[in-house]
């Protein structure tokens, strides 16, 4: 599926945009934070699709008829139909089963079917995780507001939508960073105060409001929400984040959105799009592929062949095996870390490596096999030849590029020789945040559920964190034979997550 708002957007020329477009701070965010330039280039992007939306063909004027952004819309959507759109593939056709006929209420059905021309006020940011979206969502939200000032683009109010309450606060996090040296802040506000906050906004406080995704729907409940009480005549500018998720022609959620956005502007970020709408709308792409080979970021290496382990019936020592690997290889990040951050210590982000199990509270759950072989490790209860075996299946594995995201022409850039250097000391020290081996003990707070940290007794420094639902029950039973630690010495622990311990 051809990206065409992306081959529109690359085919206007910047310079041809008149100042109001222009002058922004692509830069800055916070006094730590600086956008990178392919956050830039997003950003440029979207002001050219807006700049031709609002005034290339039809210049937005302060309180004009809505009949004029019918004729934005058929312009771009003529625009689409140049450079190749199937209206077909884009098209919602009609269906006499479809559970959510309501989007039919807003939309004219012509010919058993809602023409695509009507949902081209929108543009997707197809971005890999990692990548910094929340930073450029925010820098849009600073854009957007001060066009809106400059009336380049209509007054209406800015709604963010995500599908989790931990991203909502991650948005939020950000923003306070954004505020924190800026006399005009952006101040968030939960959707359900939008009547208060609109009323009694005596200060003219820039705001924005946020909810989440998966909680609007056309029936009101306790935290659902009915659409039609925030319709605004359709006049949002709706950012969704990672919030496309759901078959588009079902979903109800999907025509939600379409229609707050009906009259007013569409953005949609995602490190994954598959729906046709959302790729022929895509107007800036660096999803995971372009990311890497761009240099950004994180680099992501999964290792399918060792996760197998756990599922086959492997013996003891392959198990180990597996494990020891894993902490050679963070072992080997972490002292590269090291002398990166000589040359400069704000570089890089402390390596971490993530454990995904498919069972969790059986006797034989994958985790509780991870934790025995992981506490061999720890007390120094194993054979040290198995370090050296490791170390070479290692480099013979990346010498053949296995599993890894990289171009087939590109040299693996890794110093094999450093690998071999690697001590169980090393491991020690860079995996256990210990000098010597010893028993893993459990420490965890019993106001935060299903979130338990773990550290040798030769250590004060928690070196993992779990997280399930809840406690499984082999766990539980270890709890008898393993020190438990519930009243931690440190402030952090009392009033935080265990996640914010010795970060």
């Amino acid at each position: 599926m051809k990206l065409i708002l992306k081959e529109i957007v690359e085919n206007i020329d910047w310079e041809s945009l008149n100042y109001n477009w222009k002058s922004f701070d692509f830069e800055n965010f916070s006094r730590n934070k600086k956008l990178y330039d392919f956050q830039k280039k997003a950003l440029e992007n979207v002001l050219k699709v807006l700049w031709f939306y609002y005034e290339k063909n039809f210049d937005f004027r302060k309180d004009e008829d809505l009949s004029v952004n019918e004729k934005r819309k058929e312009k771009l959507f003529r625009e689409y139909l140049e450079y190749g759109l199937n209206e077909k593939e884009v098209d919602y056709q009609y269906k006499k089963e479809a559970k959510h006929k309501f989007i039919f209420d807003y939309f004219p059905l012509e010919g058993q079917k809602i023409s695509f021309k009507h949902f081209v006020n929108r543009a997707s940011f197809w971005m890999a995780t990692g990548s910094g979206k929340t930073l450029v969502i925010i820098k849009l939200i600073e854009f957007l507001k001060e066009l809106i000032k400059r009336e380049e683009i209509p007054d209406y109010d800015i709604l963010f939508l995500t599908y989790r309450d931990d991203l909502i606060e991650q948005f939020r996090r950000h923003l306070e960073e954004y505020n924190e040296e800026r006399k005009n802040k952006i101040l968030a506000y939960d959707l359900k105060d939008y009547e208060k906050i609109k009323r009694y906004n005596l200060f003219k406080e820039n705001f924005v409001f946020y909810y989440r995704s998966d909680l609007f729907s056309d029936e009101e409940k306790e935290k659902i929400l009915d659409f039609r009480n925030y319709f605004n005549d359709g006049r949002w500018y709706v950012i969704l984040d990672e919030a496309h998720k759901g078959d588009k022609e079902e979903s109800k959620r999907q025509h939600i959105f379409s229609i707050l956005s009906k009259n007013g502007f569409l953005f949609n970020f995602s490190a994954t799009f598959d729906d046709p709408r959302d790729l022929v709308t895509t107007c800036f792409e660096y999803n995971l592929s372009t990311f890497i080979e761009s240099g950004y970021g994180k680099k992501i290496y999964i290792s399918e062949y060792e996760a197998k382990a756990f599922k086959d019936k492997l013996n003891d020592k392959d198990k180990l095996k597996v494990i020891l690997k894993a902490s050679i290889l963070l072992t080997y990040i972490k002292k590269n870390l090291e002398e990166i951050r000589k040359v400069d210590g704000s570089l890089y982000h402390n390596p971490l490596m993530m454990v995904l199990v498919n069972s969790v509270n059986n006797e034989i759950a994958d985790l509780k096999t991870f934790f025995d072989h992981l506490g061999k490790i720890a007390k120094s209860d194993f054979e040290k030849e198995l370090i050296d075996e490791c170390k070479e299946e290692i480099i013979k594995h990346f010498e053949e590029k296995k599993n890894l995201d990289i171009p087939e022409d590109e040299t693996l850039k890794s110093d094999f020789g450093e690998i071999n250097k690697i001590t169980y000391n090393d491991i020690l020290f860079y995996v256990f945040n210990s000098k010597t081996p010893g028993d893993i003990e459990i420490s965890f707070n019993p106001s935060v559920k299903g979130e338990v940290a773990f550290k040798l007794k030769t250590s004060e420094k928690h070196f993992g964190l779990m997280k399930t639902g809840d406690m499984p029950k082999w766990l539980k039973n270890s709890l008898n034979n393993i020190l438990l630690i519930t009243n931690l010495k440190t402030k952090d622990f009392l009033n935080e997550s265990i996640q914010k311990i010795h970060q």
